[in-house]
């Protein structure tokens, strides 16, 4: 049998290792790596591999209506890097929250869909928890169930994200495409993701609103007709869904609040919008009591002479 080890000697080693810092790991790769000396190169020592550990946490309010959580669950199916957690309380306190969940789930980026009054939803993206963090206004939302288009791609496969040109003309796009692009690309060495695209994400600004269409990429694959590689000419685009779109509201500079940087100065809440269509309808009704009461002074201003002839048949 071999001798044991020392105490002291055991310490000694774990206060070596303690020592030896990790370097910082950023999006790009590890922070001021250290170059390869010439020794080392027969060694085999090889320099860290970075791997994209970004998850993003997803989550809804509670009371949500079921059209918009189905919607949730689509973009959950979407995204393979992905937590999935429970209802969270739609009030002021709601950032706090959020922000501790993020963190206990070991998340980097936040996706809240808040309903309100069961009809308006409301979508926080959020990186947590030094922000930014982005309100959307979702409108026009059809879930994959109600589509039923034809596109049907793998699950878990990583997607190609498509931008309009319009991202890169003010600052506040070029910031919501960065953070589109962390929050939904999938990283490439992850767990439950595919090592293949076959499907695009397509992100297009029309009217200050972002589109969202997903599409698959559709191959023939026939023993005759069969695409070469780089043959682009034979390949389609079919739509799979979910669809929506994205107005945003504001641009803040922490998670779930903190300093406006960006305010969307044309929009207009939908209660307003519901307001104003009240009084359109009220209005039509004020007009039908002015005409009956003007019409009404006007016969008793103007009244009409006797006729002559009316007690004629009269015995």
């Amino acid at each position: 049998m071999g001798k044991k080890r020392k105490h002291a000697e055991r310490t000694e080693e774990k206060e070596e290792k303690a020592e030896e810092q990790r370097p910082q790991r950023t999006l790009l790769g590890w922070k001021d790596k250290k170059p390869k000396e010439e020794g080392e190169a027969g060694n085999g020592h090889r320099p860290p591999v970075f791997r994209n550990r970004e998850k993003v946490l997803v989550t809804c309010s509670r009371r949500i209506v079921f059209r918009y959580r189905h919607l949730m669950l689509n973009v959950v199916s979407l995204l393979p890097h992905c937590k999935k957690d429970n209802k969270v309380e739609s009030k002021e306190s709601k950032g706090a929250t959020l922000n501790e969940l993020v963190e206990l789930r070991n998340c980097s980026y936040c996706f809240f869909f808040e309903c309100r009054k069961q009809k308006d939803l409301y979508l926080w993206m959020a990186k947590c928890p030094d922000g930014p963090s982005v309100k959307f206004l979702v409108n026009a939302v059809h879930t994959m169930e109600e589509l039923k288009l034809t596109g049907n791609h793998l699950k878990g496969s990583r997607p190609i994200l498509t931008f309009s040109e319009n991202f890169d003309a003010k600052p506040h796009w070029q910031l919501l495409k960065e953070m589109i692009t962390q929050i939904f690309a999938t990283p490439k060495d992850h767990k439950k993701a595919k090592p293949f695209h076959d499907h695009v994400f397509a992100f297009s600004i029309v009217d200050d609103h972002i589109w969202f269409r997903n599409y698959q990429i559709s191959v023939p694959h026939s023993d005759v007709d069969k695409v070469a590689h780089g043959g682009l000419d034979k390949m389609t685009l079919v739509e799979v869904g979910p669809r929506f779109c994205l107005n945003p509201i504001r641009i803040f500079s922490g998670s779930f609040g903190g300093q406006t940087l960006y305010q969307n100065p044309y929009y207009v809440s939908p209660n307003q919008i519901r307001a104003l269509e009240k009084r359109k309808k009220g209005g039509k009704y004020a007009m039908k009591i002015k005409a009956k009461t003007k019409r009404k002074i006007h016969q008793m201003s103007n009244p009409l002479e006797r006729d002559e002839f009316a007690d004629l048949w009269k015995e």
